[in-house]
């Protein structure tokens, strides 16, 4: 087996550079539509529940989509897939901004939803094979890009609200400029078929194609629970950080709203520094010092509830989780007996559905017993990976595809 060069040559730093553009567009893309969904719920006169139903359609359609994506992946490749995807997605939040009507808006937001879950399997698909051809982990930088461009993509459009900027117009800039970052980075992609060993030669093993094992579909498992341990703490951090710190604990709206901040922030830096920390003690110590961090950090800020704890909470938090969902998709695509991409697609499927259930959970928590009782999910989450951080290999325990 030929060992990945300890420099990657030219095309492959190209290539990752590739997958970079491609993150941080699909984290900008819906971002610039989500602090305008006040303007278009008023301008079409929605009340609280269509409201509501409208914005559940782009969860919606990720989830129904899915599924489907390894098969699209393979059929057509994960680097047109992300390009294609991208595109798709900028114009599902497009016809988001311009829709006349409820039903159309419902349309548009789900169809935003199916190409962009797609994308995520395809660009992430890509990224973990750039990953194998550095022969190290670089994919958390990758989830960092995209939490950059998250941040990057709600800025736009605050500018564009302090502007007076049209919403046709700020939404269709915004589609002509990562449509275009899209295209670019297409370009630059790797070549040949995602199944690939190692170094960049096509796979000529059979092993990768096995009988899926017992042990298999139970690693799988495990994965789409650390998985959705993560998008428990993200959606806890998005959904209920500001409206818990404002209603529950009285503080004002503008400070409330930094322990989302907070989150993502501490999110964004956990994921630039989580390749060097997995590549120094493995994905699993660093997922389980995670856990720990989420359950200590939120726990203790639920016990004693105050503003600064529980800012300092959410931040613990985002920093424990940081490379949870990269860590889950890497380790599901490189399961044995699996097609290539198959485990990250039900991985990336299935930790959707987190982001689904999730608010109307923590809801129903909420109404009954308080807010402060339903956010204790985030610390029950840090503690299921904690249990769950044994199906995460260990340092020095990386299986490449040639080997199996």
């Amino acid at each position: 087996m030929a060992l990945p060069p300890s420099r990657p040559d030219l095309a492959v730093r190209r290539a990752r550079g590739a997958v970079g553009a491609m993150f941080l567009t699909n984290g900008a893309l819906y971002a610039n539509l989500v602090p305008r969904l006040p303007e278009i719920k008023s301008a079409l006169d929605l009340g609280n529940a269509s409201y509501g139903l409208a914005i559940a359609a782009f969860p919606t359609g990720a989830v129904v989509s899915g599924l489907a994506a390894g098969l699209v992946v393979r059929r057509f490749g994960s680097a047109r897939v992300a390009a294609i995807g991208t595109v798709l997605t900028g114009l599902g939040t497009l016809g988001a901004g311009l829709s006349p009507t409820f039903a159309l808006l419902v349309a548009a937001l789900f169809l935003g939803g199916v190409s962009d879950s797609i994308t995520d399997v395809a660009q992430n698909t890509h990224g973990l094979r750039v990953q194998r051809r550095y022969g190290r982990s670089i994919i958390n930088g990758f989830h960092a890009v995209w939490s950059i461009g998250a941040v990057l993509g709600g800025s736009m459009a605050a500018a564009a609200i302090a502007f007076r900027v049209p919403l046709e117009v700020h939404l269709g800039v915004a589609l002509a400029i990562f449509a275009v970052v899209a295209v670019v980075a297409f370009r630059f992609r790797l070549r040949g078929p995602d199944d690939e060993a190692d170094d960049g030669a096509p796979a000529t093993t059979g092993a990768r194609l096995g009988v899926v094992g017992t042990r298999t579909v139970v690693v799988l498992a495990s994965l789409v629970l650390i998985a959705i341990g993560g998008a428990l703490v993200e959606d806890a951090g998005s959904s209920w950080a500001t409206l818990y710190l404002h209603g529950s604990l009285g503080a004002p709206a503008a400070l409330a709203a930094t322990a989302y901040v907070a989150l993502v922030g501490s999110q964004t830096v956990g994921r630039l520094l989580g390749d060097r920390l997995v590549d120094r003690f493995g994905q699993r110590a660093v997922a389980c010092a995670g856990g720990v961090v989420i359950a200590l950090g939120m726990g203790l800020a639920l016990a004693w509830p105050t503003v600064p704890g529980t800012i300092a909470g959410f931040a613990a938090a985002g920093l424990g989780s940081a490379t949870l969902i990269p860590a889950a998709m890497h380790e599901a695509d490189e399961l044995p007996g699996l097609r290539p991409g198959t485990g990250l697609t039900v991985v990336s499927w299935l930790l959707r559905l987190g982001f689904l259930f999730s608010p109307p959970l923590v809801g129903l928590v909420a109404d009954s017993v308080g807010l402060r009782t339903g956010l204790l999910v985030v610390p029950i989450a840090g503690l299921l990976v904690v249990l769950l951080s044994p199906a995460l290999r260990g340092r020095g325990t990386a299986v490449t595809r040639t080997e199996r």
